[in-house]
């Protein structure tokens, strides 16, 4: 769901026997997550302005429709945005709880690889895998 982070982090390091989901794994998820809400809420505030300044009517039907168009879209990218952000807070609330890295489904450890790829991942592959086949089922 949504976009992927468009930030830029180092990769967590991963030391041997290093127990999963210590404080600095959790901590260098969060700094992902925190810098991620942040990014998607300075994009909407900047939608909201940019369609105040840009609300200008059109005499052209062509022109208006355009403008539009244009808008809606950027209004389902931002609501889309707007979901997101919701589930960057449940993320960053999973953490809080200390139950952030762990497969809803299953229990098992999701990975710190597939968390650095989605860092609001709540199945581990293998049940996210049987979950889109169930959804292709579902829809033919």
């Amino acid at each position: 769901m949504g976009k992927k982070p468009n930030i830029s982090f180092i990769p967590y390091q991963e030391k041997p026997d290093e127990v999963y989901m210590n404080k600095k794994q959790l901590k260098h998820f969060r700094a992902i997550l925190d810098k991620w809400k942040t990014e998607l809420s300075n994009d909407i505030d900047r939608t909201v302005h940019h369609m105040q300044d840009d609300s200008a009517t059109f005499a052209d039907p062509n022109d208006r429709a355009s403008q539009e168009s244009d808008m809606a879209l950027e209004l389902r990218n931002r609501d889309r945005e707007r979901k997101l952000i919701k589930k960057i807070d449940g993320t960053l609330r999973n953490i809080d709880a200390a139950e952030y890295g762990y497969c809803e489904s299953c229990g098992i450890e999701i990975g710190l690889k597939r968390l650095e790829a989605r860092p609001t991942a709540t199945l581990c592959i293998d049940c996210k895998t049987l979950a889109e086949l169930r959804e292709r089922q579902v829809a033919k």
